[in-house]
């Protein structure tokens, strides 16, 4: 296979529509651009919100409160029911979770949510753990422990 032997997929290409090309063809007269006004004109782009000078909806919202969103601790939660796949007496933390698939992507760490049944003994480390996942755990003979968590200073370091 060389360069100038490749070729797009078959269908994966498609004629572009022709515009303005009289009236029978479907995009004829205003060709898709409506009626008259800013936005029929050639090279006219409005930016999004902006409502021709009244004053914008979100402007006109009042703004009260805060939102302390940003500053959440945000877990990947993974269910009892997931830690079966692990071997009885294993040691499971969020590298062995993450090394098998269950807790991918951004947090600041994993808990452990009760939905299911555990058919194993296990050591689990998590960052958090629900009551029912705890007893759950503990019910089959495993313990739970609760991983330090890292600290922004560290972090940053």
């Amino acid at each position: 296979m060389r360069l100038h032997n490749l070729k797009p997929r078959p269908g994966s290409k498609h004629r572009t529509k022709r515009l303005g090309q009289g009236e029978s063809s479907g995009r004829g007269k205003t060709a898709g651009r409506g009626g008259k006004g800013q936005t029929a004109r050639s090279g006219s782009s409005i930016r999004i919100g902006f409502e021709g000078g009244q004053m914008p909806l979100i402007r006109r919202m009042p703004k009260r409160g805060f939102n302390n969103a940003r500053f959440t601790t945000q877990y990947n939660g993974v269910n009892v029911s997931d830690l079966n796949r692990f071997e009885d007496g294993a040691r499971v933390d969020e590298l062995a979770l993450q090394a098998v698939g269950l807790s991918n992507g951004r947090s600041d760490g994993v808990k452990i949510l009760g939905n299911g049944e555990l058919s194993k003994k296990l050591t689990v480390i998590a960052s958090a753990f629900s009551a029912s996942a705890r007893a759950k755990i503990e019910a089959k003979g495993g313990t739970c422990e609760v991983a330090a968590r890292k600290s922004v200073s560290a972090a940053k370091a």
